[in-house]
């Protein structure tokens, strides 16, 4: 893949090797992620942040690695606030938004929506979700986490035990990961979910042509039993009809300390996309986790940050110039 100019859209742009490239420069940005230095290689340059769903982690950690790298950030959040409530179309709204901005982060509630964007984009585009399509970013970042947290036992990706759980039908996160999973070598999936909520079949399609094993099952104590790693899911319940139909499934795989010690292998690490329904009817990972040493969570969402800034680097071209532009920080920067 050719990184330079640009748009990331969609995982299936990706080859194992540009997938380590990744990698490597997130490597490189945890100095500045970890405020121990700071460069300026991106002064002068606008990320143009457009979400059109509510998002806390994705919006406030595209806009702090575009910081943390130099940049300034303008921000659209929601439709009502856009020229679209008046009717304008995506093209104009990026024929024109691409004239103020060096790259554009983009979220939308359609499908396809981001990719029909970019088309008449002047400026690269990544892709923060398109409904219940992709995200590629948090794809990339779960990976990232999960070959960060297997290091520590001395396991790669390649052989990797994975149970998703939960609503698998319409998460985004998942599908993406699914997508990405199958650039690498025996890959043993355990799908966890009901039926009505089960991974749609193209993607089942791709995990099988690659050659890995995937399971099906309803049970979750059966399912996390011999995993190097659960990743646990909420009920999407912005994609269903109405909200009783996802109440019909809320609540039904929920992880917490007792469960985890019962039936989980020691090193089994929790991830999740976020943000976790913690609402007493759904729950889904339970706060007596919080202090959990193989709860990964909070290290995703930091990863979030360096995944982030490598991709900035790459589609803009200046990963050989960021140190050259850096300097110690001058400041107390706390514990992290």
């Amino acid at each position: 893949m050719e990184f330079t100019g640009s748009h990331i859209l969609s995982i299936g742009q990706f080859q194992r090797a540009d997938i380590e490239r990744v990698f490597q420069v997130a490597d490189s940005m945890e100095p500045y992620a970890q405020r121990r230095r700071v460069t300026r290689v991106l002064e002068g340059a606008i990320l143009g942040n457009m979400f059109f769903e509510p998002s806390t982690r994705t919006r406030v950690s595209f806009g702090c690695a575009f910081n943390l790298l130099g940049g300034e950030v303008r921000e659209t959040t929601g439709f009502e606030t856009s020229a679209i409530a008046k009717g304008e179309s995506l093209y104009d709204t990026a024929r024109v938004l691409s004239g103020y901005s060096d790259v554009i982060c983009m979220r939308h509630p359609a499908s396809g929506s981001v990719s029909e964007f970019a088309q008449a984009s002047r400026v690269p585009v990544i892709n923060g979700g398109d409904g219940p399509n992709e995200h590629p970013t948090q794809a990339l970042l779960d990976l990232y986490t999960i070959r960060q947290e297997l290091s520590g036992l001395n396991k790669g990706i390649d052989g990797l035990r994975i149970a998703m759980i939960g609503d698998l039908k319409h998460g985004r996160t998942v599908h993406s990961l699914c997508k990405l999973l199958t650039l690498f070598k025996d890959i043993h999936l355990t799908l966890v979910a009901p039926k009505e909520l089960g991974m749609p079949e193209y993607i089942l399609d791709e995990l099988r042509t690659a050659g890995h094993q995937v399971i099906h099952s309803s049970d979750m104590s059966q399912g996390i039993g011999n995993v190097d790693i659960a990743y646990s899911t909420r009920i999407q319940e912005e994609r269903f009809v109405s909200k009783e139909e996802a109440d019909h499934y809320r609540g039904r795989f929920r992880l917490n300390q007792a469960i985890y010690t019962q039936f989980c292998q020691p090193n089994t690490v929790i991830m999740h996309p976020l943000p976790r329904d913690s609402r007493a009817d759904a729950n889904e990972l339970d706060n007596d986790l919080n202090q959990h040493p193989n709860l990964a969570i909070f290290r995703q969402t930091d990863n979030g940050i360096l995944i982030r800034m490598a991709l900035f680097a790459l589609v803009l071209n200046v990963v050989d110039q960021v140190e050259s532009c850096s300097r110690a920080v001058n400041w107390h920067s706390g514990n992290r």
